[in-house]
Order: structure tokens, then sequence, then C-alpha cells
């Protein structure tokens, strides 16, 4: 071994076991087992995510939905940021807001949620995710019946909102609309809000 080798070798920190999937993938419940998680890994087609930090758009724009969608909810549901979601046996998303019904929040020391207890799931875009945020985690979100969908872009420092409502049919997203200074709708229930209240928060 040349010393170039062995210097290389002792400079360069060895990866967790974890960093590689058992040849099944892992399983959504693998999460709350994993020592050493990174905060908001996800899992995605039996493969774990890691998530970059979060910026500034991104934050002030999850703080305000998740401000105006609690206060518009009717009693029997609740709205929960940053939440994972079990999908299937090898898909555990977790997106950036859901609104979930009231029980299916269990315990204090839950981690996830079940699909079937969503009713809606929004996904504020990164450059990082935008592959999986346009066109993945749409695909698995409507696989597992939840019925709201919505998907916030970052267009030159202005929220704009892509909101997309389940076809029973053919477990698929239809485009209801695009929202840009104003997200106003009455399903799934009735929201009004100023998108361009961001530039106070």
């Amino acid at each position: 071994m040349t010393a170039e080798a062995v210097s290389l070798e002792m400079t360069t920190p060895s990866l967790p076991d974890w960093v590689f999937p058992p040849p099944e993938g892992f399983a959504a419940e693998d999460l709350d087992h994993i020592p050493d998680l990174p905060a908001h890994t996800e899992l995605i087609d039996g493969s774990l995510v890691f998530v970059s930090p979060q910026a500034s758009f991104h934050m002030r724009v999850t703080s305000l939905l998740e401000s105006e969608v609690r206060r518009a909810a009717p009693a029997d549901l609740r709205v929960r940021r940053e939440m994972s979601i079990i999908l299937d046996r090898d898909q555990r998303p977790e997106p950036d807001l859901c609104v979930i019904s009231a029980g299916a929040e269990e315990h204090a020391e839950q981690t996830f949620y079940h699909a079937r207890d969503v009713l809606l799931v929004a996904e504020m875009v990164s450059p990082e995710s935008r592959t999986r945020d346009r066109q993945r985690k749409p695909q698995l979100y409507a696989s597992a019946g939840i019925p709201h969908f919505w998907r916030i872009e970052n267009q030159s420092g202005k929220a704009v909102v892509y909101v997309y409502e389940l076809d029973p049919a053919t477990k698929s997203y239809t485009l209801t609309g695009i929202h840009h200074d104003r997200l106003k709708l009455t399903v799934p229930f009735d929201l009004d809000i100023d998108l361009d209240a961001i530039d106070h928060i």
C-alpha cells in the first residue's frame, strides 16, 4: 500500500452501515430504529433520502400555510408540519405540511401517520428536491389515496401554489388551480390565504 493510499484511508471517514440499503430496500418502520439517522430523513422506493438545509423562503411559506390552514381547519382535523406518512412498505415521505383526521393522533411519541388518515399534503419545492416534489411524490400520494395535494413553488421570491385533487377512478391528481397572490379554496374546506404575507414573516 502506498503512502498516498494510507493517508487517504486515514483521512476519509467511514460511512455508517445504514447508508447502504439492504437488498430488499428499507421498510417504512426501519426509520424509527436506525441509530443517529439525520432529522427529516425520508424513505422513497426503499432508499433513504436526506434533506438539504432549509432556506428562508421555504421556512416562511411553510409557517404561513401552517398557521392559516390550522386557523381554518374544522374541529375534527389537525394540521401537522414535517411529520412522515407511511404510504406503503417502502414509502415514508415527510411532507412539509399535512392535514390529518383528529383520530390519527394516537400518542405523544408518535413519529408517523398512515395515508388513510391524511386529507391533504403540501410540498414546498426546493432546488434539490424538484424532481421528487413535482413527479415522484405526487404519484406516491395519489396511489395511496390522499385526496388533496399542494405543490408550492418559488417564483422570483413569490409563492405560487399548484392545487390538485385526486380522481379516485384513476388514482391520479388533477390540477384544479394555480394560485399566485391569494389561495382561496372551498375544498377540502374554506380557505382564504394572502400569499404575499410571507413578506412580513
